[in-house]
């Protein structure tokens, strides 16, 4: 399997960094790309780093390397998530705004009906946030906010993190074991 994974610069980056640690930790292939902006955010809210990316990743991309693989449809891989997804983004994407890697990559995934999850981190949402993540779940993008979990009873932070990645994992199309709603 063979999945895209990018960052952007809204809170929350060690969601998407964990996604990534165990997507590889299935033996997956992971494409990662992080926006400048991701870059400044993690720095600020965790203790990695785009060269923990670069280690990570089967390969990465930084957002101006438009000529990377996954920019192209006939790229074969099985999905992509943008984890965390920023509002100017989910906007780029609802709207066909592809300025950089990340946008293009998710405007070839959704026009080549892969899956294509959003994990938007805004809040509160005003109309426009509201229209555009309409406009992007009628061009089949799944749309995922960062939103916590309590049934699963979490005792610490990286349990909340945990089920969230789970959670975005099994829209992806994995088979993902996890405390589910009883």
């Amino acid at each position: 399997m063979r999945l895209i994974v990018a960052l952007t610069g809204a809170s929350g980056q060690i969601v998407g960094i964990r996604l990534i640690e165990r997507l590889i930790s299935k033996g997956i292939e992971v494409y990662a790309v992080a926006s400048r902006a991701a870059k400044l955010t993690m720095k600020v809210e965790t203790e990695y780093d785009e060269v923990y990316l670069r280690e990570l990743a089967t390969k990465y991309y930084d957002e101006d390397e438009i000529h990377a693989p996954f920019s192209s449809g006939s790229f074969r891989h099985d999905g992509m998530a943008i984890v965390p997804c920023t509002m100017k983004t989910a906007a780029s994407v609802a709207y066909g705004i592809t300025d950089n890697l990340i946008t293009r990559a998710a405007d070839v995934t959704l026009k080549e009906r892969r899956p294509l999850v959003l994990a938007v981190r805004e809040t509160p949402l005003h109309k426009g946030h509201l229209s555009a993540l309409l406009r992007l779940s009628e061009l089949g993008a799944i749309i995922y906010p960062l939103v916590l979990s309590f049934y699963s009873k979490p005792k610490s932070i990286d349990e909340l993190i945990d089920f969230l990645v789970s959670r975005i994992m099994e829209q992806l199309g994995l088979e993902v074991d996890y405390r589910r709603w009883e």
